[in-house]
């Protein structure tokens, strides 16, 4: 079995408890996860199959979207409801809506990003929450981020649902904390739900239990890297692929080749007329 499956991963699972109940389900040990998922969030996770885990590096999820809630007047050491609290400032309802669009206005675009250091941030070689957990200093190193889209679903008591469409590495338990600074107020998020990993959209997901039940849909890698020009070969040029060689082809990005419709590799870009194998995928 080879290509992807889009799990709409349950709250209360890591990424990684996901793709040890599918290596039982589907009895195959190569399964592999892009773009982790904390157990407190749910939805779209994009899960890889057999050969298909060699596509981690190339596949287009540089961006992803998602529903947020999060709670004024409570702050925690993770940003979210994992954590010990902080800090308590009673909320006094004193913002409307057009107060909170006006400061998500200033949340979109190109930024800066410090996240919390409970994250898997890697600081020279040590995950960032090691230290944390080691009570030891580091100093945590900015992101740049990108807020494409940022709008209010609803505002409820001290609660404030947002929709975001973001850059990939964006931390949305620490947009959502920074967005509660602006307003005056220590915040936390207390729902997560991912609705797209680049174009893999959580409407075409399945859970666990439909996987068990074998009511799932198998997406294969030349769908699944359907955002690189394709170019088919003829036998002897195949030859050359299945030998790790470079072609003789004019291409200004990188692409993949198909023999009988079935994808073979990734190439680099040409130079001077030559492309380089990135990635066999046999």
């Amino acid at each position: 079995m080879n290509g992807i499956i889009l799990i709409n991963k349950e709250k209360g699972m890591s990424s990684h408890d996901v793709v040890a109940r599918l290596r039982k389900i589907l009895k195959t040990k190569k399964i592999g996860h892009c773009g982790t998922l904390d157990p407190m969030a749910t939805g779209v996770l994009v899960c890889l199959i057999g050969t298909a885990t060699k596509l981690s590096n190339y596949l287009v999820l540089d961006s992803k979207e998602y529903q947020a809630t999060f709670q004024l007047g409570i702050a925690t050491t993770t940003q979210d409801l994992e954590g010990e609290v902080v800090v308590e400032k009673p909320y006094n309802h004193e913002y409307v809506k057009e107060d909170i669009l006006r400061v998500l206005e200033d949340f979109k675009g190109k930024q800066v990003q410090v996240p919390s250091i409970y994250s898997a941030i890697k600081v020279n070689g040590k995950k960032l929450y090691e230290y944390a957990r080691n009570n030891e200093e580091v100093e945590i190193p900015e992101r740049e981020i990108d807020i494409m889209k940022l709008a209010l679903i609803s505002l409820e008591d001290s609660y404030i649902s947002i929709d975001v469409a973001c850059s990939s590495g964006t931390y949305i338990r620490t947009l959502c904390f920074d967005i509660a600074k602006k307003l005056g107020y220590p915040g936390v998020l207390t729902s997560l739900n991912r609705t797209k990993s680049g174009f893999f959209e959580l409407k075409d997901s399945q859970t666990l239990a439909d996987i068990e039940a074998g009511k799932y849909q198998l997406i294969s890698i030349k769908d699944a890297l359907k955002n690189y020009q394709q170019i088919n070969i003829n036998e002897e040029m195949y030859n050359d692929v299945r030998n790790g060689k470079p072609l003789q082809l004019d291409c200004d990005e990188q692409f993949i080749v198909l023999y009988d419709d079935e994808v073979q590799a990734i190439y680099d870009k040409s130079d001077n007329g030559i492309a380089k194998m990135l990635r066999g995928l046999w």
